[in-house]
């Protein structure tokens, strides 16, 4: 059952809920990029979430957190935990391993507030009035600039960029399905339920195609244990908690914001500094954050 409170509040979300997410949700890519340095990408993700998984399960059962004795309500949590789990970071990591720098790959995974505001009507029955879709074209095409110059440029191979649609898919198809299907589920529930079976999915991956590898760093260890608790916990509660106080489609656009957060990460701690045409981007995208989220009723 949904809380009232949040149901009351459907058409806010407070600013230090979306500001969080972003610095907490754009550090997953620099986090990524510096543990593939030291292993397998499915082999870096499959602990990320075995760690997140069981915090996360010593968290409900010490909350003593109800869990779900209807199997559709496990069935919808894993279906989530494959998309936005297994799928998005399994692909990003993968694409990242092949060439795709950090600031680029958010750029593309960017993407999904587009699709998402393509299914809403659809899938979830909003409406997104004239307004959103100027601000989501803005986004768009911020983006296409930046991705569109790096391509062009083959400064990353095309397995690479495959590898990323295929997180852009897995976010996209997640975030739906989360609203659909998952809104009222206990977030400490859903939360370990997803990151159990990425642990799995990722494990699988990784025993198929990698050697399983670890170089045991200090760098290493430290990226997981961010990316465990800081992103696979931390961002993702607070993800879904605005998901559920707002619509899907001005949620989404919040994704707008990460690329130009994560390049600025990157910058500083990858060195992958930005071009001017990044930076045309980076505005036409922030431009699209606004208009989206400031929507007259």
């Amino acid at each position: 059952m949904s809380n009232p409170v949040l149901a009351q509040s459907s058409a806010k979300i407070s600013v230090p809920l979306p500001l969080s997410f972003i610095l907490l949700w754009s550090s997953g890519y620099v986090g990524g990029a510096i543990g593939i340095l030291y292993a397998e990408p499915f082999t870096m993700t499959f602990l990320r979430f075995a760690l997140a998984g069981v915090l996360m399960l010593i968290f409900a059962i010490a909350t003593q957190t109800p869990m779900p004795s209807d199997r559709w309500q496990l069935a919808h949590m894993a279906i989530v935990g494959f998309f936005m789990q297994a799928m998005q970071f399994g692909g990003l990591y993968a694409g990242m391993k092949a060439g795709v720098p950090a600031g680029q790959s958010a750029l593309i995974v960017g993407l999904m507030p587009v699709l998402v505001a393509l299914a809403a009507g659809p899938v979830l029955g909003e409406r997104v009035g004239v307004r959103q879709w100027i601000g989501l074209a803005l986004g768009l095409g911020g983006v296409a600039v930046v991705v569109a110059d790096k391509v062009g440029g083959g400064m990353a191979a095309l397995t690479g960029y495959a590898f990323t649609l295929v997180a852009l898919f897995g976010i996209t198809a997640g975030t739906l399905y989360q609203k659909r299907f998952c809104a009222g589920f206990d977030l400490r529930t859903t939360g370990c339920v997803q990151m159990l079976v990425g642990a799995v999915v990722m494990l699988a991956a990784a025993s198929l195609t990698e050697t399983m590898v670890i170089n045991w760093t200090a760098a290493f260890v430290g990226s997981v244990l961010w990316l465990a608790v800081m992103n696979s916990i931390g961002a993702l509660m607070l993800l879904y908690v605005m998901m559920r106080r707002g619509e899907a489609t001005k949620v989404a656009s919040l994704f707008y914001l990460i690329p130009p957060v994560t390049q600025i990460m990157a910058s500083a701690t990858l060195g992958e500094m930005p071009t001017s045409i990044d930076l045309l981007g980076f505005c036409l995208a922030a431009l699209g954050v606004y208009l989206s989220n400031n929507v007259r009723r």
